[in-house]
C-alpha cells in the first residue's frame, strides 16, 4: 500500500523570534547525527512550530525524508504500528521488519509530536537505537534518558518584545503565550474587538489572577479567548470544535469534520469562521486539528458521542482502505473504543478491518 505524501507539515510562515533557537538546534542535529532531541516547554510555547521548522531546515540533507507523528499517550505497540505503516514494514508491529525498512530508506528525521508516555517513547527509541534516524520529541515534560533536552520558552519573552505588534499591549497580560497572542491578534486584526475591549474582557475573567490549574494545557488566557470567540460562533462551527476536541485520533479532513459535526450546507461558513478566529490548526492542507490548549478549553464546554467516531472511521476505512496511512490514528482510536466498551461486535469489526488492511 502506498504511503501518503502527507508526511510532514508545511514550513511555518514565520517563526517570530525563533531564528537563534533554530540555528542552535540545526547545528546540534548536524554535529551529532543521528541525534535524539527533546523540545520541552509549557503548553503553547511553540515546540511543534520549532520542530517543524527544524525538519524543513534539514530536509535536503536527509535522503530518507522528514516524517511527523502525533504520538500523544499511545503505547509502544501502537507507536511501532504507526511507524510500520508509514514506512511499509507491515501493519503488525515488528522491530526487525521496521529496522530493515529504516536501513533501506537512509538518513531521516522523525518528529514525535505531543509526547505524553515516557515509557512507550523510551522503549521505542531504545528498540531502534543505532538506526540512521534523528529523533525530535516535543513534550510538556520528558523523563527519558539518552536524549538531549532543549527548553522551549515563549519567543521574545527574554527581550521583552512582542511577536504580535497589533496586540503588543496585551503581551505581558497574556504572558507571551504564542497561542493566546495569536488568538488575540486574530480578534483585533479581524476587527472583532479593539485592544481595550479585549483587555477589559480578559481582566474581568481573571486572567491576571493566581490559581492552581488542572495541568499544563489548562491555560486561563487561552480559555478566556476561546470563550470570547465561542460565544460568537454559529452552532455548526461550535459542533466542529466539539468534534475536533473530542477526537481520539489525529487531524481530521474537512469532509469528515463536516459530516461528524452535521454541518450540512453551513460547513464552509463554519470552517471559515474557525479559521478567521485562528481556533483551528491545519497541519496538512485540508486537514484540521486543535492546539492542545485550545482543545482543553473546548472540552470544558462541549460533549460528543465517541461511538460516532468509531462508526465513521471504521466505515471510511472499509470503503477506502488506501487511506490507512492518513487515518491510522483514528483506526487505533477505534481499537481502543472497542476495548474500552467491551463490545464484541465492535472488536470483531475492527479485527476484520485490520486483516483486510494488512493483506
Amino acid at each position: 500500500m502506498a504511503a501518503s505524501p502527507l508526511v510532514f507539515p508545511p514550513r511555518p510562515p514565520s517563526l517570530r523570534g525563533r531564528s537563534r533557537e533554530l540555528a542552535t538546534l540545526a547545528a546540534t542535529a548536524r554535529a551529532s547525527r543521528p541525534a535524539r532531541i527533546a523540545l520541552v516547554g509549557t503548553g503553547g510555547s511553540g515546540k511543534s512550530t520549532l520542530a517543524c521548522a527544524l525538519g524543513h531546515q534539514l530536509a535536503r540533507e536527509l535522503p530518507g525524508g522528514i516524517h511527523w507523528f502525533r504520538v500523544g499517550a499511545w503505547d509502544t505497540r501502537t507507536l511501532l504500528g504507526m511507524l510500520s505503516i508509514r514506512f511499509g514494514a507491515g501493519a503488525s508491529p515488528s522491530v526487525p521488519a521496521l529496522r530493515r525498512r529504516l536501513k533501506a530508506l537512509g538518513d531521516m528525521l522523525i518528529v514525535l509530536d505531543n509526547h505524553e508516555h515516557d515509557r512507550a517513547v523510551a522503549e521505542l527509541l531504545d528498540a531502534l537505537r543505532g538506526e540512521a534516524v534523528t529523533w525530535v520529541i516535543t513534550a510538556r515534560r520528558c523523563l527519558v534518558a539518552g536524549v538531549s533536552i532543549f527548553p522551549v520558552i515563549a519567543p521574545l519573552v527574554t527581550s521583552g518584545r512582542s511577536p504580535f505588534p497589533a496586540v503588543a499591549s496585551l503581551t505581558r497580560l497574556l504572558r507571551w503565550n504564542p497561542v493566546s497572542l495569536e488568538l488575540a491578534n486574530a480578534i483585533v486584526e479581524g476587527g472583532e474587538a479593539d485592544v481595550a475591549e479585549l483587555r477589559r474582557w480578559l481582566v474581568a475573567g481573571g486572567v491576571d489572577r493566581v490559581r492552581v490549574i488542572d495541568h499544563e494545557d489548562d491555560l486561563p488566557e487561552v480559555g478566556l479567548l476561546v470563550a470570547w470567540a465561542f460565544r460568537r460562533l454559529a452552532p455548526p462551527a461550535r459542533r466542529m470544535l466539539a468534534v475536533l476536541a473530542h477526537s481520539s485520533g489525529d487531524h481530521i479532513d474537512e469532509s469528515s469534520l463536516a459530516t461528524l459535526a452535521r454541518a450540512g450546507r453551513s460547513a464552509g461558513d463554519a470552517l471559515a469562521s474557525l479559521r478567521r478566529f485562528r481556533l483551528v490548526q491545519e497541519p496538512f492542507a485540508g486537514r484540521l486539528a486543535l492546539h492542545a490548549t485550545v482543545r482543553h478549553a473546548v472540552l470544558k464546554r462541549t460533549t460528543f458521542d465517541a461511538r460516532r467516531f468509531f462508526e465513521h472511521y471504521v466505515a471510511l476505512l472499509e470503503r477506502s482502505p488506501e487511506r490507512l496511512d492518513l487515518e491510522q490514528t483514528h483506526l487505533f482510536a477505534a481499537m481502543d473504543y472497542a476495548h474500552d466498551t467491551g463490545s464484541v461486535a465492535a472488536a470483531i469489526r475492527v479485527n476484520e478491518l485490520m486483516a483486510r488492511l494488512t493483506l
